[in-house]
């Protein structure tokens, strides 16, 4: 019996070692694959006419196809360092690959994994080659919402003691409202004006609510002063400083590298119009650790300082229209930009102007993440320079924008700081920004 006892024991570990060993094969052969996944790009731009070497060094195989109506076979040519002959459909990444096409056009590469088990797609585009203009040049921007952003919904005492809160379960925070009983709502002073001279009837409010737009009927309630209310926190602009990033010959612009967002809500604000204003920085808090620094720069609203205007608020930065004014401000010249599989871990700089004027300093881009689910954060870099360093901590609130240049390609802007770390920070790629 008590050997019957110790057998049952020994099987019992023994199935005990087995399951944790098979669990952690799984689970090291899980971390080989997210990390093959995450190495690969999803996306792949390639310059018209430029020849581009992908060179991964990972067990995949695969064929390209041209995206269209017949899925026809790949035009593009492909030369393989391994025996695939030039022009094949089929390629190998576990060796380079040089890529190039002469016509603006997308196509889709099928991997497999050892060529055997089904991996990922990943998306070609052919883009026309261009130089832009480095800036790095602080501005002063100004936004105003299409509607107004609710930032918040509480209840308030009533006349009678009672209180009320008319919005709750109706609106919520991130909501824009767009018309109050079928009129545009042009911003928040005029959306009070609207509630307080309603006389406690219904209004139809119409609500954009993420993608979706919808009516809703709300019945204002009087406060203790006897003033029509909703219970209801708005916002309709937002105002901050921030870096010019590129410049074409145009006068268009991109810059901040990420979108503007409401302090409170985090939504990113929904953009009715916008100006870019010429801004002096007055003042550098020096960044460190668990304490990111800021640049506070000086704006005047006047019409004389306006340097642009801001077309679009997207994730990847704001982008619009410089005026000669602007224009003239800028006297770097133009550089071609760089693609994902252009950066190389190693030395880099940034252009900013935290001296008075914008000069280049010196990074390091010490992680390229190609396929990053954040897609403001696809390079990782560290202030090198002794300078910048000394005057800043590193990477501060208002370099957002700030140019990455590598190998004299512009490669990327400047995003976010490191808080533990004031001297380490985020990039996003340049054809990142340039989709939008």
């Amino acid at each position: 019996m008590k050997r019957e006892k110790q057998n049952n024991r020994q099987r019992i570990y023994r199935r005990c070692l087995y399951c944790a060993l098979i669990m952690g094969v799984c689970a090291l052969l899980g971390t080989g694959y997210l990390y093959l996944y995450d190495k690969i790009p999803g996306n792949i731009k390639l310059k018209a006419g430029v020849e581009h070497t992908l060179d991964l060094k990972v067990p995949v195989n695969g064929e390209i196809v041209k995206v269209s109506d017949t899925e026809e076979a790949v035009a593009v040519n492909v030369q393989n360092s391994s025996n695939i002959p030039e022009g094949a459909i089929y390629i190998d990444l576990s060796s380079a690959v040089t890529m190039k096409a002469e016509a603006l056009d997308t196509y889709r590469m099928d991997l497999k994994l050892f060529g055997i088990i089904p991996f990922k797609q990943v998306d070609i585009q052919v883009i026309q080659d261009m130089t832009l203009t480095p800036v790095g040049m602080p501005i002063g921007i100004y936004l105003k919402t299409e509607g107004v952003l609710v930032i918040g919904v509480g209840d308030f005492n009533g006349t009678n003691g009672i209180n009320h809160a008319p919005s709750k379960h109706l609106l919520k925070s991130g909501d824009y409202i767009l018309k109050a009983d079928g009129e545009e709502v042009d911003g928040k002073d005029a959306f009070i004006e609207t509630v307080e001279k309603s006389g406690g009837n219904n209004i139809t409010l119409t609500i954009r609510r993420e993608e979706e737009i919808f009516d809703i009927s709300i019945k204002p309630e009087q406060n203790q002063a006897g003033e029509y209310k909703l219970g209801v926190w708005v916002r309709d602009n937002a105002q901050g400083v921030g870096t010019m990033t590129f410049m074409d010959e145009d006068g268009n612009f991109g810059a901040l590298g990420h979108g503007i967002n409401d302090v409170d809500t985090s939504t990113l604000m929904e953009l009715q119009s916008g100006t870019l204003y010429h801004t002096d920085i007055i003042s550098i808090k020096k960044g460190s650790s668990g304490s990111p620094g800021e640049m506070t720069g000086l704006i005047d609203y006047a019409d004389k300082n306006i340097l642009g205007i801001i077309h679009a608020n997207t994730t990847h930065g704001i982008f619009g229209t410089c005026n000669a004014k602007g224009m003239s401000a800028v006297h770097n010249e133009a550089i071609p930009i760089g693609l994902k599989q252009d950066i190389v871990t190693g030395p880099a700089q940034i252009l900013c102007s935290v001296e008075g004027m914008p000069r280049y300093y010196d990074v390091e881009i010490t992680e390229i993440r190609p396929d990053h689910n954040n897609v403001n954060r696809g390079i990782v870099l560290k202030v090198t320079d002794p300078t910048l360093l000394a005057l800043t901590g590193g990477i501060v609130q208002g370099m957002s924008g700030a140019p990455i240049i590598q190998n004299g390609k512009l490669i990327g802007a400047v995003t976010h700081v490191l808080v533990q770390d004031s001297a380490s920070g985020y990039g996003i790629f340049i054809e990142n920004m340039l989709a939008q």
